[in-house]
């Protein structure tokens, strides 16, 4: 790139489909695992997994995450999210925010879910987006809700709010594990790398899924995230 070149975000063509530069930057923004709401405090479990030697390699964490990815994104999160995008009356999203903590299976999961949550819509309110300003304040809101009304600010079609909303899920347990395990810089983009070629495959299958099908639970990531809150030694929340 020349000196002095001049980079200009502008709206899409008709057509062209995918978000505009200006969304994208957006999504880029409330995607990034350093977005001041905690996400990085957090490790679903994952830290009690390495910890029992459940996962010990990047092969494992490669396995360990894929299931996540398969199972809690495809028929969990995103068809959640997918609803929550596509403008809901206030009865209709807080019914969805409602039910998406409901899945929630561990003291540990549920907290992280409201706090970090809460500390999206706070963000939010403070930049003007109108639908987080008039969500009750007392009402607990699920990350997911908050998030989604980001998007809808910002008209975010589902693909790219949900690959942004894996990516910073992906990169948080990335750097979670590398932490955790004697695990390299360059293997942990060898894990993202290995889990991106799923993602078409999750949204696929996130597109169908019935309301009555939504919800999974992973066991092994329930166990994991109960015998964290009470391991003796930890670098994340419970």
């Amino acid at each position: 790139m020349r000196v002095g070149t001049v980079i200009t975000m502008t709206e899409p063509k008709a057509g062209s489909g995918g978000p505009s530069s200006l969304a994208l930057l957006q999504l880029l923004r409330f995607s990034s695992p350093t977005l001041p709401i905690g996400g990085f405090a957090w490790s679903q479990g994952l830290e009690t997994a390495i910890e029992r030697s459940w996962v010990r390699d990047l092969e494992s964490l490669i396995g360990w995450l894929r299931a996540v990815l398969n199972s809690n994104f495809a028929r969990q999160e995103l068809p959640v999210l997918k609803r929550l995008l596509a403008s809901p009356d206030q009865a209709t999203e807080a019914g969805w925010n409602e039910f998406i903590l409901a899945l929630r299976e561990t003291s540990e999961l549920r907290s992280e879910d409201i706090q970090t949550g809460r500390a999206l819509r706070r963000l939010a309110c403070s930049l003007g987006i109108t639908d987080a300003q008039q969500w009750p304040s007392p009402k607990e809101i699920a990350y997911v809700t908050a998030y989604a009304q980001v998007c809808r600010h910002y008209r975010l079609d589902f693909e790219a709010a949900a690959v942004g909303m894996i990516w910073n899920w992906l990169d948080n347990q990335v750097a979670a594990a590398i932490k955790l395990l004697p695990l390299g810089q360059t293997d942990g983009q060898r894990a993202i790398g290995a889990l991106s070629e799923h993602i078409g495959a999750v949204l696929e299958a996130a597109s169908t899924v019935a309301n009555e099908d939504i919800g999974i639970s992973l066991p092994g990531q329930v166990m994991a995230s109960m015998l964290h809150e009470t391991q003796y030694s930890r670098l994340f929340r419970s």
